[in-house]
C-alpha cells in the first residue's frame, strides 16, 4: 500500500464545501484507505495501490470538482518524496515565524525545468530546488505587512496555477500524519 499526501490548491476553510470532512468524504467515496487530514488548508493524506500519480491527480481532481464544485488543483506527493525532502534538512538553523516564512512551493509538472529569476527578491531567499520533489525551498521576509514577495509573482508567471505552497511546519505536519 502507498501513502500519498494530496497538496490541494485554493481550499478556503470557510466554504462549507471545503471542510475537511466534505474533502475527506471524497477520498474515501474513491476508495482510498487511511484518510485523513492535515489542517484546515487542503491537505490529504491516504494510502492507495494506485501507484500512477498523474492518474490519481486527475481522478481526485474530477472528482473534487464534481462532488464539491472545486476546480483548483491537486498535486501528489508520496511518503517517501516528502520524508526525503525533510531528510534534505534545507533550512539548517532558521524557525518558522511571524516575520520569516520557510516555505515550499510544489510544482505539478515535474519536467519543467526549474529555473530560478535572473534577479533575486529583496524579500526572498531561495535557498534551492529540490528535484526528486520538484519543490523550490525559499525563505520568505514577512516582516512587512502589504508586501508581496516578487518570487512568488514569479513562480505564478512561470508556472501558472499547477503550483502549491506550504510552510515547511505544514510539510512536516504531513509527513507526522502519514507516519501514524
Amino acid at each position: 500500500m502507498n501513502r500519498y499526501a494530496a497538496l490541494l490548491r485554493g481550499i478556503a476553510p470557510s466554504n462549507p464545501n471545503m471542510s475537511n470532512e466534505k474533502l475527506r468524504g471524497v477520498f474515501e467515496m474513491l476508495g482510498f484507505e487511511k484518510v485523513a487530514s492535515v489542517l484546515a488548508s487542503g491537505n490529504i493524506v491516504f494510502h492507495s495501490t494506485d501507484t500512477d500519480v498523474s492518474d490519481l491527480e486527475d481522478r481526485i481532481q474530477q472528482a473534487l470538482n464534481a462532488e464539491l464544485g472545486i476546480a483548483g488543483g491537486t498535486i501528489i506527493r508520496s511518503y517517501e518524496e516528502l520524508r526525503a525532502l525533510l531528510d534534505t534538512d534545507p533550512f539548517p538553523g532558521l524557525t518558522h515565524g511571524r516575520g520569516t516564512y520557510l516555505v515550499a512551493t510544489f510544482l505539478k509538472n515535474r519536467k519543467k525545468a526549474a529555473e530560478l529569476p535572473d534577479q533575486p527578491d529583496p524579500l526572498t531567499r531561495v535557498v534551492g530546488f529540490d528535484k526528486a520533489c520538484s519543490t523550490f525551498l525559499a525563505v520568505v521576509d514577512n516582516s512587512e505587512p502589504g508586501k508581496t514577495p516578487d518570487f512568488m509573482t514569479w513562480l505564478d508567471k512561470t508556472h501558472g496555477k499547477d503550483i502549491t505552497t506550504r510552510t515547511w511546519l505544514t510539510v512536516q505536519r504531513i509527513v507526522k500524519k502519514m507516519d501514524a
